[in-house]
């Protein structure tokens, strides 16, 4: 199963989301210059067997103890483990980061990170093999979007043979099958051998919930309120799922749908340009919807031949009723 992307849009830039991406990307450029990555993964991986072997710990200093319980998270063992690892915190780390604001969300992830990492080596104590990877951090924060939000939808991508299928699963759901998948997998592959931390993400899982829990009961310093301020979004989710209904009229043969579209005041203002994705059936049709400037609060727009077929063999249209709100 691949995310392609979730129906919950975020009200503020998620910037801190978009800040440990980058350092995700610089950390991997640095690593692939090293002329030497097996002694840069060793130092700076996470080794279960140098906290836990007194003869291989000797070889490290405190601090390079220290430092790779936190570095491990920002390597990567390639291009598509990078990708793949910061395509799922840039779909799911948005709405978590608008829920706890950015200097929580920041340390939330690290420790998520950190969490994921002891689990790790706590189930895997002998283990020699240096683990990178942001999966574990990443897992924290699906765990709190599990929490916060179990009934959004995840668009997916499953292949079945060489045939791509898109189908929207509930978050809960799709977070279900995969918490699945990973309990199985580190079931049934022997800790010192496995190529993936599948007890990692587990943790970081697990942990993800309890923290999530642990930070709504702190009180707010207020640190975030400056930076919520300045990184409220201005435009709504430019992707919408519209599902649209008959109205109440009750008359079928005209074959029109109706929905609404959702904007804010400064797209009202200025115009806007949607991308609508339309269900019907197993499938979801795709338009864009242009937005005029100066629209107002509860007008309706058109969209032509969108409709259920009528009688006389065309198609009704889809009205789109606007709504003007802060995201």
């Amino acid at each position: 199963m691949i995310p392609l992307r979730d129906t919950t849009p975020s009200r503020q830039v998620p910037v801190v989301t978009y800040g440990i991406i980058a350092i995700n990307v610089l950390f991997f450029l640095f690593q692939m210059a090293q002329q030497n990555p097996s002694h840069f993964l060793v130092l700076y991986g996470l080794m279960p067997a140098r906290f836990t072997d007194p003869g291989i710990a000797a070889y490290f200093s405190h601090t390079q103890q220290l430092v790779s319980l936190f570095s491990f998270m920002f390597l990567h063992g390639g291009f598509l483990h990078l990708l793949g690892n910061m395509w799922s915190l840039f779909i799911f780390g948005d709405n978590v980061e608008d829920h706890m604001g950015p200097v929580r969300f920041a340390a939330f992830y690290l420790l998520c990170g950190l969490a994921s990492g002891l689990t790790h080596v706590l189930l895997n104590v002998h283990s020699k093999i240096p683990t990178i990877g942001a999966s574990g951090a990443i897992a924290g924060v699906m765990g709190a979007y599990f929490i916060l939000h179990p009934r959004s939808r995840i668009l997916t991508l499953i292949p079945i043979l060489f045939i791509p299928w898109f189908v929207e699963i509930p978050a809960f759901i799709f977070m279900g099958i995969w918490f699945a998948l990973q309990v199985i997998n580190a079931a049934s592959t022997p800790g010192d051998t496995a190529g993936i931390a599948w007890w990692a993400h587990i943790g970081g899982f697990i942990f993800g919930i309890v923290f999530l829990k642990l930070f709504d009961k702190i009180p707010s310093s207020g640190l975030s309120n400056p930076l919520r301020n300045l990184t409220r979004k201005r435009k709504s989710q430019r992707f919408q799922v519209v599902t649209p209904n008959r109205g109440t009229t009750g008359a079928n043969d005209t074959g029109d749908l109706y929905g609404a579209l959702t904007i804010t005041p400064y797209e009202a203002l200025v115009g806007a340009r949607k991308l609508v994705t339309v269900p019907f059936g197993v499938k979801n049709r795709l338009y864009t919807v242009v937005v005029p400037q100066g629209i107002s609060d509860g007008q309706v727009l058109r969209l032509r031949g969108i409709g259920y077929p009528r009688p006389d063999g065309t198609c009704g249209d889809l009205m789109l009723k606007i709504q003007i709100q802060y995201v």
